[in-house]
């Protein structure tokens, strides 16, 4: 049901988010390392677009940036680098990985899709680029821990495809044995109070609350590891 009210709310910024979708902003850096945990001897990579970038927010209140205090809290043994880029689609971030993987990934989150599915891209060729960068990924270090953020794209492009886009990180979790995040957004999307005039990226409030989702998802990973 929450789902659903997400959707009607976000059916009302169609127009602003096609403009985002259509790259009409300023592109992020590609690669930021958040303050290690100290002693830090793994690395938790954040691979994705301008929600994880933090697109119109200081870096420090971007989710990313907010688990990596978290985990310095933890006392955890992880430094936690931002790799966001800002317009980015599952075959930029496909382009990117080998860049990024010239140093070992411990455990990485993979936030890419949105962009796929507000274009109304084709949704095999994005499961092909996913399941790409997560092969390449466990080719480099086969322990490595995978974490899929889920999105959600509103009905507008027909409910198949709105279907067809949730399966893809189901079935990309299950044959990959990673762990799914549902959906990223879950409690802000859809909510004017903590989303940027754009009514598409989070405010710092609405980040403090998808850094909390994310954390409850990495802190038993992170312990375990």
């Amino acid at each position: 049901m929450k789902s659903v009210c997400a959707y009607e709310k976000l059916k009302q910024t169609m127009p602003a988010i096609f403009a985002i979708a259509l790259g009409l902003f300023a592109f992020s850096p590609a690669l930021f390392a958040e303050t290690p945990a100290p002693g830090a001897t793994k690395t938790v990579v954040f691979l994705g677009d301008s929600l994880t970038a933090g697109l119109g927010v200081e870096r420090s209140e971007a989710f990313p940036a907010l688990v990596a205090e978290k985990t310095r809290a933890a006392k955890l043994p992880f430094e936690v680098e931002n790799a966001g880029l800002s317009g980015d689609t599952s075959a930029g971030g496909l382009r990117r990985i080998d860049w990024l993987l010239q140093r070992r990934i411990d455990l990485l989150v993979i936030e890419l899709g949105a962009n796929d599915g507000l274009r109304g891209l084709d949704l095999k060729s994005m499961k092909t680029n996913l399941q790409a960068i997560i092969d390449k990924t466990k080719a480099k270090n086969p322990q490595v821990k995978i974490v899929l953020a889920g999105m959600q794209v509103p009905p507008n492009l027909g409910p198949e495809y709105a279907a067809g886009f949730q399966r893809v990180y189901n079935e990309l979790a299950t044959e990959n044995k990673a762990t799914l995040i549902p959906f990223l957004l879950e409690g802000v999307g859809g909510h004017r109070e903590l989303n940027q005039p754009d009514q598409i990226h989070p405010t710092p409030a609405g980040h403090r609350i998808i850094a909390d989702l994310v954390w409850r998802t990495l802190e038993p990973i992170l312990r375990q590891s």
